[in-house]
């Protein structure tokens, strides 16, 4: 294996002029912008990056397209790039200020300079070459979103801390925070330090910020040592290479070094698997290839993990590939018209979509009404308890694949949850101390959608697919966090049984007014039902701050009654 060095400038015009591909094997791109921010800041401070794996062949191999653009390659020979593409293809969006295409959406990556950052490091980032960013990218896989808990104050307090930040509007207005791919379009500094105030060379801020852009467009000349495979080593053994490389660092997760073993010996099979991909998520569904791929796995071999797919030839994975995708229609069908679940952020976990797909399989998609109902009850509640968000996932997975492959019925896959947490019912006392991240949160929200519920002022049912920011979804805290802070913890105001779902618009308006201030003559306009879709108690003795706990304790049993309402029997 040669060994060679190349800068940051001359990798990225490599990428641009078409020199360097991507070979099928390749995970998608999938970082955030976050991640990008720290990358720049540790090239920015010379810290090291870890190296570039290349492979320079004349074969004819699969290949895939960078998120960014490249020309056509020229040459008969291509340099394929089987590690580094993450930092690359950031490197190069950046300095290029060209926009990233992320699961079929084009975006820029906006990252600011801060001219007055501390000379220390102040804020302590992490960057992992190729962690799994493929289910928060761009955070939509939130379910609602959050109110702001730090004031503009506190955050630039801390953003003044950072040398980089992914840009926000206000930050842009504000003279020492440049854009980043700006300063790489020219080599003038003039524009950045006039409109930092800087008239003339007597500043004693001239030379600090001159010397900053300077330090910042140098990172064009980062070195990255390069090891390149040899040119007569066959395509099979460069996958080998790569499962083993990637293997021995646990840099990727086992879904990618799989693919890499698939796209080896089924050819171009990695555009089928992206547009079914695609087609799933013009359906609401914008899952991760890893999901597919995993359920595949299932499809083909009755179980969900990977250790054995390079025993699988191509006769079966093809065969399987068509049944998963078969398979994976039903169980979308299944959580949208059966559960009303109609998009993954509404999912404590994404495995439940395989063991819907393989049941559908087994049963060749034809159900008896009591088996759709029971199969509902199992999903809901698998879905609400987090089955497969605890403990050993995989295995759980496994266990109820095994359990439909031996021919078991859907009472068998109730069983295995009661055996796991026991009582299926929920109770007020499994509410305490939950907050938006529990897989109850969800629930709730199907449940309360279920119930009628609306947004007190448009009366638009909520939804998370509102357009516009006045009507999309936020949680709402019923008794404002401005209103507890002196008597309660955090913790405590973010209690599941203190939220409450309403539009942004909505939000705004009752800002930090006090429940005693701002429901009851909502409760006059609207009436009761409006709440009680939500299990909102409007009593009087209920809404001062020093009756919370006792708000709580009735409204977690109200929620309790409502979701084994909407869950309904298991049998």
């Amino acid at each position: 294996m040669a060994k060679a060095e190349a800068s940051v400038e001359e990798l990225v015009s490599m990428i641009e002029r078409g020199e360097l591909r991507l070979p099928e094997m390749q995970r998608q791109y999938v970082w955030r912008s976050t991640r990008v921010r720290d990358l720049l800041d540790s090239l920015y401070r010379g810290y090291p990056s870890g190296a570039v794996l290349l492979w320079e062949t004349d074969e004819a191999v699969p290949l895939q397209d960078f998120a960014i653009s490249q020309s056509t390659n020229p040459y008969q020979s291509t340099r394929l790039l089987l590690d580094g593409q993450q930092r690359l293809t950031s490197l190069s969006a950046v300095i290029r200020g060209e926009p990233v295409s992320v699961r079929g959406r084009r975006r820029p990556i906006d990252l600011l300079f801060n001219l007055e950052h501390p000379d220390q490091l102040a804020v302590v980032t992490e960057v992992e070459e190729n962690g799994d960013d493929e289910d928060d990218a761009d955070d939509d896989s939130e379910l609602i979103g959050d109110e702001t808990d730090s004031t503009e104050d506190e955050l630039l307090k801390r953003f003044n801390k950072m040398t980089f930040v992914v840009g926000t509007r206000k930050l842009e207005q504000l003279p020492h925070w440049v854009k980043v791919s700006e300063v790489f379009k020219t080599d003038n500094d003039a524009p950045f330090l006039k409109r930092a105030g800087i008239s003339g060379f007597d500043d004693p801020r001239y030379e600090k910020y001159s010397q900053r852009l300077a330090r910042l467009r140098g990172i064009r000349k980062y070195v990255y040592r390069m090891d390149v495979l040899e040119r007569t080593l066959s395509y099979d053994e460069v996958t080998e290479i790569f499962v083993r490389v990637n293997s021995l660092g646990a840099k990727l997760r086992s879904s990618d070094l799989a693919l890499a073993q698939i796209t080896a010996k089924w050819r171009h099979s990695l555009q089928t698997f992206q547009d079914f991909q695609k087609a799933c998520a013009k359906t609401g569904f914008d899952l991760d290839l890893g999901l597919h791929l995993k359920n595949l796995m299932a499809f083909a071999t009755g179980q969900s993990r990977f250790q054995i797919v390079g025993s699988l030839n191509v006769e079966k994975l093809q065969k399987a590939w068509k049944e998963a995708c078969n398979g994976m229609e039903f169980a979308l069908n299944f959580l949208r018209s059966n559960l009303g679940i109609d998009s993954p952020a509404l999912l404590s976990s994404p495995f439940l979509l395989v063991v819907l797909a393989y049941f559908g399989h087994s049963r060749n998609y034809a159900l008896s009404n009591d088996e759709a109902r029971q199969l509902r009850y199992w999903a809901l509640m698998a879905n609400a308890k987090g089955r497969f968000s605890r403990g050993s996932s995989e295995t759980i997975l496994d266990q109820d694949l095994a359990n439909i492959r031996q021919g078991g019925a859907v009472s068998e896959l109730i069983d295995r949850l009661r055996l796991q947490f026991g009582r299926l019912d929920i109770t007020a006392e499994e509410l305490e101390g939950r907050n938006q991240r529990s897989a109850l949160f969800k629930t709730m929200f199907l449940a309360f959608r279920a119930a009628g519920a609306k947004d007190w002022c448009s009366q638009l049912t909520i939804a998370l697919d509102h357009s516009g920011a006045q009507h999309r979804l936020q949680f709402h805290h019923i008794f404002p966090k401005a209103v507890l802070k002196t008597s309660f913890t955090a913790r405590e105001a973010d209690d599941i049984a203190n939220l409450a779902f309403i539009g942004g618009k909505t939000n705004r308006a009752i800002s930090d007014k006090a429940p005693a201030v701002y429901l009851p003559p909502l409760v006059d306009q609207l009436g009761e039902l409006a709440f009680a879709a939500q299990c909102i108690p409007v009593e009087a003795s209920l809404l001062e701050v020093e009756s919370y706990k006792a708000f709580l304790l009735e409204r977690r049993k109200r929620i309790a009654t409502a979701l084994n309402t909407f869950v309904g029997p298991a049998e």
